[in-house]
């Protein structure tokens, strides 16, 4: 597609009559149609065929192709229909909840107004070519990417790409610039420029399109989330490694098993079908569908909680999250303007109440005052919410003034600092119904960016005509020439002028946006000598107040960050709002840490977008760890920040909601989007969804995540043990030559039967009580680190030990070949269902845990129990897996070797556990706690 690079003579005459019909058509072949490309929708038979591409898939693959090719064809059979089952169970949780949306061209206006030919048209947006003529008005959804030539009045939502709420105030230059639709554009510092997605809130305006498609800001955007290649989650790779340990492992016992053979005297094929045999057996078949069985438990429990999980491994990633970068509007804030501070009658009032909520009371030096006592403070309260287009579709008496779910379109007029003026008249009894049974407006003078206020005129039922102003508190108090006091109205003296200033200045300085009000009461001659020079009457006012107003901190946001920091995790704010802004409320949510600072002293905790700009790589890697707020930052700074920590080995978060965040979103290790105020364009791009918005639901899905991934390591320790014991029992009793101790067939029993239930109960482990107070793991952190491989093969060993000691000491008793590999087979299966108790805990014994607090549990063990003495003792059962009945004197035996395992574990992890201490006392300084040199604890 060709660049926009469009110059443009803003005296050229047929830029009032729009471009010719075949000007335009010519364009349209040039440029192509104004419409976003998506990626292509991923078909139901590739989110099926993607299953069986995990390694450890792949490996139970190539032992069914084994197995075949060797004649044991239930086996291969039964390991198919375990890779199968395990395909569908991850194919129906992917499925139903990934939503292919093709987001970005669902907020294209599906239509525009242009001009052409000198005559009003309706077009097709996808039809708006560079240099089309396009004309604006409120609700409007704006078609293209285009610098205005003419703007009345005109505010822009631009909270799709920039994040901020806030309508921005337009206005036309008379030197316009037209940038090449290549060039980067800073969003929010564009007053004449208006982007392709965003909502014209207030006024009208004519504009000159300059970029269309995928040349547009929101179009960039669309091809930085498409650039951005799918990376395998933590877990995915960890799995990864653990199926190639297993494959090298396997490959290992092949080769001794044939070359001892051989050695021997063996026939070589014999030898080599024993090993492959025993390598068939070492693989743990029934891992890969625990882990998914687990990882959809977990989603569900996330969605009990809020948080929908687009992507099964993304469940563990959250848990070793060690950077969440988040949004600050509607994320750690309500999104919701709130009046805070008010200034009237030379008093300053607290307002309490957050968002919509009209319950909140008038606070004076920490005392509720009473507005009938405070007549200045009620008049201040009167003048915002008459002097106000913000329309209420709620019942007045509605707890959350804009009616149900909190919906903009409720209404009719939506600017959130008007908004923010009706709630808090709302939170005094003075609701617009009840004013506007008092005033009836006859005129308004609209809010203009040049004059910076808006004023009304408004009679009473005395008929006493008013005019009230709200605006810009330096250009409202220039207005007037008194001033409401305690003691009445007086003079408006220099030196309260001043005092005026200086207390709007005190409350910017809490990034409080500030808007004063003032009002005159209209001589009946006045009125009528100057209705046609309404500007006129904006003169010799009486000045009453200020009121000062923030979206503020969400009340559940600053213990979420507290609880963060706590379990290792860093929260850094990433907002496209002013520095001033940014800190206010990073402060109020105690995440700024005003010790560390720059090397030339300056305050390091927070970067603008133009510092990054300035900063090299190199540079923003060293001071990364320092900074927990960014302020003032494009799409661009915020890939770039994500890459950054990702580059320092951080597992990052990256929450967002608007258009803007999408692309670090789909960057970050995990990106979560808003349910409810995010955009589609950012829940298509993230792997988790917060369902009610609630920064306190990350806290929760972090917390499950760790749960999650630490059960895994449990049922890994299991299962891994259990297969180390069946091989060690096969492997000893060949190179001794003792016949097989165990068939095929029971050695499938136990890794798909026996051991599956006991594994899947332990995904439903319940927390440990300091889940949350642990450091986050590294990236590259092994999943047998913290000692859990020399658990792994101690218990393993001690099982595989037990076990052929059992089958030795059966058949040199007996000589019955059957009953001893019967008792094997029982003594292989009961240490078993013994050790998964020991799994509940990597640092306590058996002897010193809670056995009974899973039920899941103790129930999957009585009933694998119950299986085992159905195949030892049913007539039929005792035929397919080849046993016998077990007598009394062997079950005293079995018995008797099961409890040696758990002992000598107890023992072991004792004289671990006393080895650490004797390290730590020693000054070695344990890994979790290493210091990457960037200012952020590296987890581990």
């Amino acid at each position: 597609m060709a660049k926009a690079n469009i110059s443009i003579d803003t005296g050229d005459a047929r830029y009032s009559s729009g471009l010719a019909a075949e000007e335009a058509k010519a364009l349209l072949e040039k440029f192509g149609y104004n419409t976003i490309s998506g990626k292509r929708k991923t078909s139901a038979f590739k989110i099926f065929i993607d299953q069986f591409t995990d390694f450890m898939v792949m490996v139970l693959l190539a032992a069914t192709a084994i197995s075949a090719f060797m004649g044991e064809m239930t086996e291969a059979f039964t390991i198919i229909a375990i890779v199968i089952i395990n395909a569908i169970l991850g194919f129906i949780q992917e499925y139903r909840i990934e939503k292919t949306l093709e987001a970005l061209k669902s907020l294209a206006a599906p239509l525009a107004k242009v001009v052409r030919e000198g005559r009003i048209s309706v077009i097709p947006a996808s039809h708006v070519v560079p240099r089309d003529l396009i004309l604006l008005e409120a609700g409007d959804r704006i078609p293209a990417d285009a610098v205005l030539m003419e703007a009345s009045n005109l505010a822009v939502d631009e909270s799709l790409l920039t994040g901020e709420s806030i309508p921005v105030e337009k206005s036309a230059h008379e030197n316009i610039h037209i940038p090449n639709s290549m060039e980067p554009v800073n969003t929010g510092n564009k007053e004449n420029m208006i982007f392709m997605g965003t909502m014209v809130t207030r006024g009208k305006g004519k504009a000159i399109v300059y970029a269309t498609g995928m040349k547009t800001e929101m179009g960039k955007i669309a091809g930085m989330i498409q650039d951005i290649e799918d990376e395998q989650t933590p877990l995915q790779k960890k799995l990864e490694r653990l199926g190639k340990y297993i494959v090298y492992t396997c490959i290992f016992i092949c080769a001794v098993v044939s070359v001892t053979g051989i050695l021997r005297g063996e026939d070589l094929f014999t030898m080599l079908l024993a090993g492959i045999s025993l390598a068939v057996a070492a693989v743990p078949e029934g891992l890969p569908a625990v882990v998914t069985v687990s990882l959809a438990l977990g989603v569900q429990r996330m969605l009990k909680k809020n948080a929908l999980i687009r992507k099964l491994p993304a469940v563990e990633t959250l848990g070793c999250a060690s950077i969440i970068c988040t949004d600050k509007t509607g994320t750690l804030t309500e999104n919701k303007m709130t009046v805070r501070k008010i200034y009237a009658g030379e008093s300053i009032y607290e307002v309490t109440g957050i968002g919509y909520n009209i319950d909140g009371d008038f606070l004076k030096k920490g005392k509720k005052v009473d507005l009938i006592k405070c007549p200045e403070l009620r008049l201040a309260l009167q003048i915002s919410a008459l002097c106000n287009n913000a329309r209420i579709g709620g019942k007045a008496d509605d707890k959350y003034i804009n009616g149900i779910n909190n919906k903009r379109k409720n209404y009719y007029s939506y600017d959130p600092t008007e908004v923010a003026l009706l709630v808090a008249a709302a939170k005094g009894g003075l609701t617009r119904e009840i004013l506007e049974e008092d005033f009836s407006r006859h005129f308004e003078i609209p809010f203009d960016s040049d004059r910076k206020c808006m004023s009304v005129i408004c009679r009473n039922r005395k008929n006493e005509n008013f005019i009230f102003t709200k605006g810009a508190p330096d250009i409202v108090i220039r207005k007037c020439n008194k001033i409401l006091t305690r003691r009445g109205i007086i003079d408006l003296t220099p030196e309260a002028m001043a005092n005026v200033l200086k207390i709007n200045d005190s409350m910017a300085m809490e990034a409080l946006r500030v808007l004063g009000v003032s009002y005159k009461q209209l001589g009946r001659h006045e009125f009528e000598g100057k209705k046609h020079d309404l500007y006129g009457m904006e003169e010799d006012m009486v000045f009453v107040g200020l009121l000062g107003m923030i979206d503020p901190p969400r009340e559940e946001a600053k213990k979420a960050i507290q609880t963060c920091k706590m379990a290792g995790i860093k929260p850094v704010m990433i907002t496209g709002d002013h520095k001033t802004t940014a800190m206010a409320i990073a402060r109020e949510l105690d995440m700024l840490d005003d010790s560390k600072k720059n090397e030339n002293g300056s305050d390091g905790v927070v970067l603008t977008g133009d510092e990054l700009d300035d900063m090299s790589d190199k540079r923003l890697m060293k001071v990364a760890g320092k900074v927990s707020v960014y302020a003032r930052v494009s799409p661009r700074h915020k890939l770039r920040i994500v890459k950054t920590y990702k580059k320092l080995n951080h597992v990052v978060a990256m929450t967002g909601d608007g258009v803007n965040d999408a692309p670090a979103v789909k960057e970050a290790d995990i990106g979560v989007s808003m349910g409810i105020m995010g955009t589609d364009v950012t829940k298509e791009a993230s792997s988790m969804i917060l369902m009610d918005d609630n920064f306190a639901t990350i806290v929760a899905a972090i917390e499950e995540g760790r749960v999650i991934y630490s059960n895994i390591r449990k049922f890994i320790r299991y299962l891994l043990s259990c297969n180390i014991g069946e091989v060690l029992t096969m492997f000893l009793g060949m190179l001794a030559g003792l016949p097989v101790p165990l068939l095929p067939i029971q050695i499938l029993w136990v890794n798909l039967v026996t051991d599956g239930l006991p594994a899947i109960a332990l995904s439903l482990e319940p927390p440990e009580k300091d889940v949350m107070m642990r450091k986050p793991r590294e990236r590259g952190d092994n999943i047998f680190s913290g000692g859990l491989s020399k658990l792994i093969v101690f218990r393993g060993i001690s099982l595989g030990l037990c076990t052929l000691a059992v089958f030795v000491s059966t058949l040199h008793f007996t000589g019955d070949t059957i009953r001893a590999r019967t008792g094997a087979f029982v003594t292989l299966v009961i240490t078993q269902l013994i050790h998964v108790f020991e799994c509940k805990s990597e640092r306590k014994s058996i002897f010193h845990i809670n056995i009974f607090n899973n039920i899941y549990l103790v129930l999957a063990v009585l009933c694998s129990f119950i299986m085992i003495l159905s195949v030892v003792y049913i007539p039929f059962l005792q035929e397919i897996f080849a046993t016998v009945s077990l007598e009394p004197r062997d079950w005293f035996l079995i018995t008797g070797f099961s409890f040696l395992g758990p002992a000598a574990a107890s023992i072991f992890m004792t004289q671990e556990r006393a080895t650490r201490a004797r390290d730590t006392g020693m000054g070695v300084v344990s890994p979790r706690t290493r210091d990457t040199g960037t200012g952020v604890v590296s987890p581990h």
